[in-house]
């Protein structure tokens, strides 16, 4: 019995169809080893019928297989100007419950969403040192309103202690959304020194231009009918997650001599200034920094002759508050 085991298990192979199979396919394709020696190049892949697929090998020959690229990307990271989709007119939950009970959660949510709060804003209250004596200067704002539309109340100014302040002015003003980036101002602005006192019509934009800059710019018509111009800017750039350091301009442009407050026509005055501020609580944030002031052109002559100066630096000790 354990040598007819041996035997029945060589027959039964013999017969097995994968044995068979195996004997009848062409095994003489040159290799030495593996498909490392075969030699695909000289392969005419022309020969060779796909029945599963249709297809002959002469087929194959002339099919344009740079038909099957990948097609170049169409993507890109630029932003578009399509108009947005329409808002959605069926809605799933309505399935469900009735059509004026979901009118009026909708119309619920959406009086939510829409906020008025009071806010105040102090950029700028800081100590000036310099060879012309301690000083102060303020800027700051406050704001009742939502994200599209809010009343603004600005005030900004600066002086010498002891001395009375050389400007303080105050303004109101509608401020209006006009895209994600700026903002109408329409309103006034009352400056109560230098002396005389004006008050002006204002219209003015202001905004997030390209590159981070916060922009602003404001015309200005007095009640004498001079006309005067404004323009700031001013960039944020974070060191650490606490220290900023904040660089601002500001240039005032009249478009007229002013005898009366000793202005001349063209650019009048340039401020310039950086601060570095330590952030850690944005609710009350103490900087350091330098500023410097010059008159130009006609109103830089004005103050010479009046024996005044032109230009001046100082280091300035302030905080930044926000409520």
């Amino acid at each position: 019995m354990a040598r007819l085991l041996p035997i029945l298990t060589s027959l039964l192979l013999a017969g097995s169809p994968l044995v068979v199979q195996a004997q009848e396919t062409d095994t003489t394709l040159p290799h030495s080893g593996g498909h490392d020696g075969m030699d695909h190049g000289n392969m005419d892949h022309s020969q060779v019928d796909m029945p599963g697929m249709g297809m002959s090998g002469q087929d194959m020959k002339g099919m344009d297989h740079s038909a099957h690229a990948m097609p170049e990307s169409t993507v890109s990271d630029e932003p578009g100007d399509a108009p947005p989709p329409a808002p959605p007119t069926d809605f799933p939950a309505e399935r469900f419950f009735e059509p004026d009970r979901m009118a009026a959660s909708r119309a619920a949510m959406i009086e939510e969403m829409t906020f008025r709060t009071f806010a105040l804003q102090v950029d700028q209250l800081e100590l000036r040192t310099g060879k012309g004596g301690d000083g102060f200067g303020w800027d700051g704002r406050a704001w009742y309103g939502g994200d599209i539309d809010r009343i603004v109340l600005a005030s900004e100014g600066e002086g010498t202690f002891a001395e009375r302040a050389e400007r303080i002015e105050l303004g109101a003003y509608w401020r209006h959304a006009l895209d994600p980036w700026f903002n109408l101002q329409l309103g006034m602005r009352q400056d109560f020194r230098p002396d005389p006192q004006r008050t002006y019509a204002l219209v003015g934009i202001e905004g997030l231009a390209p590159y981070w800059f916060d922009v602003q710019g404001q015309l200005l018509v007095s009640n004498k009918g001079d006309v005067h111009a404004r323009g700031k800017a001013s960039y944020t750039q974070r060191i650490t997650q606490s220290l900023v350091v904040e660089p601002e301009a500001e240039v005032d442009f009249a478009f007229q001599d002013v005898p009366a407050l000793n202005v001349g026509a063209g650019f009048e005055r340039l401020e310039m200034g950086a601060r570095l501020r330590y952030d850690h609580n944005r609710s009350l944030a103490p900087y350091v920094g330098v500023n410097w002031e010059r008159r130009l052109g006609g109103t830089a002559r004005i103050a010479q002759v009046a024996g005044e100066d032109v230009s001046g630096v100082s280091v300035v000790f302030g905080v930044r508050a926000m409520f």
